[in-house]
């Protein structure tokens, strides 16, 4: 099932539901422009591979494209998060929940874009939609376990082959290159850095696009009093809809984390932060490959630190890591009571 563009603008009129779940959701893309898309770049700026605003027009190009090619090929991201809750009911009920969960969730992520932490959006969205389908349900029967568990698998994928990848990677670099002066070398590493930082943000479009547009097709099912829907086509307007979104959270929110990702957690060489991009990128293929629902920050920020480790572990500023861990353990159950009580007012309320 899909939607054209002129039956979509035409409800949008006529619906004031979707309307307002509309504007929370490009709401939700936006503050995930502020805080995830910035971490595909944060290395290529870091070590001046490129300028800000080029890598910025970059992250625009890329991530629209990472969103057209993988979801054509593979969506089944987007179904993963459409399916993982059960927002059925009456038809009044399920869209204010989903309403309330994204509230919540634009909440949690301006906070913590404010004090410059790189949550997982992905993870905020996951356990937020969770929260406001329990709350609507009056138990776990919200959820559906077998999508969910993906997620878990996800973190563990994140994190794990993120910080093993981002270690392997740059200590074949150095074994290839180790002979080959570094002032030599440079010039390679910064167009490869520029590369890496294109496959960034191209598997960040093909993972979070996918996650939010799930939602953003939820969203209108759920509008139309449409709560039994499984399957769905997502269209080319929706893609480029979502990732001009981004890319605009991107330009006016994202140089507070480049800061804190690309500069204060580990000090990079150019060919440090290629390594960590590649070993990122090929991560959140893989995920993407098997339909699992990863965090971009998570597998960005602990290839960083496999990068950075590599050296020694003290090259690694522990104190930025232990606040990133902080939020990460956080997010989980913050938003997920977030979106509970949310949904449970606003269901009571309107």
């Amino acid at each position: 099932m899909s939607i054209t563009l002129n039956s979509f603008l035409h409800q949008l009129i006529t619906n004031p539901a979707l309307l307002i779940t509309v504007i929370l959701t490009m709401g939700v893309i936006l503050v995930n422009g502020w805080t995830d898309a910035p971490n595909a770049i944060a290395t290529c700026v870091s070590t001046r591979a490129i300028s800000a605003k080029k890598a910025i027009i970059m992250a625009t190009i890329f991530n629209f494209l990472g969103v057209l090619v993988m979801t054509m090929l593979n969506a089944t991201v987007a179904q993963t998060i459409f399916n993982m809750v059960d927002f059925g009911g009456n038809s009044k009920d399920p869209i204010i929940a989903l309403c309330a969960a994204l509230f919540g969730i634009v909440l949690w992520a301006t906070a913590a874009w404010w004090f410059g932490i790189p949550t997982s959006e992905s993870h905020a969205l996951i356990a937020g939609i969770s929260g406001a389908a329990i709350a609507l349900q009056g138990g776990i029967s919200g959820i559906n376990g077998h999508e969910w568990i993906k997620v878990i698998y996800g973190l563990l994928m994140s994190t794990i082959m993120g910080l093993c990848f981002g270690f392997i990677v740059v200590r074949i670099i150095q074994v290839i290159f180790k002979r080959i002066d570094k002032r030599k070398s440079r010039p390679f590493f910064q167009y490869a850095q520029v590369a890496g930082g294109a496959a960034m943000a191209f598997m960040h479009g093909a993972q979070d696009g996918q996650k939010f547009m799930g939602v953003f097709m939820l969203g209108i099912f759920l509008a139309n009093g449409q709560t039994n829907v499984t399957n769905f086509t997502i269209p080319i307007w929706l893609m480029v809809l979502c990732s001009l979104v981004m890319a605009f959270g991107t330009s006016i929110g994202g140089y507070r984390i480049i800061k804190t990702v690309g500069m204060d957690m580990v000090k990079l060489e150019t060919y440090q932060g290629f390594s960590a991009d590649l070993a990122g990128a090929f991560c959140l293929l893989v995920s993407s490959i098997f339909g699992i629902p990863v965090s971009t920050t998570h597998t960005k920020t602990t290839a960083i630190m496999g990068v950075g480790a590599s050296k020694r572990l003290s090259a690694v500023n522990w104190g930025i890591v232990k606040e990133m861990v902080l939020a990460w353990v956080l997010t989980f159950p913050g938003c997920g009571i977030v979106g509970f009580l949310m949904a449970y007012l606003f269901v009571k309320v309107f």
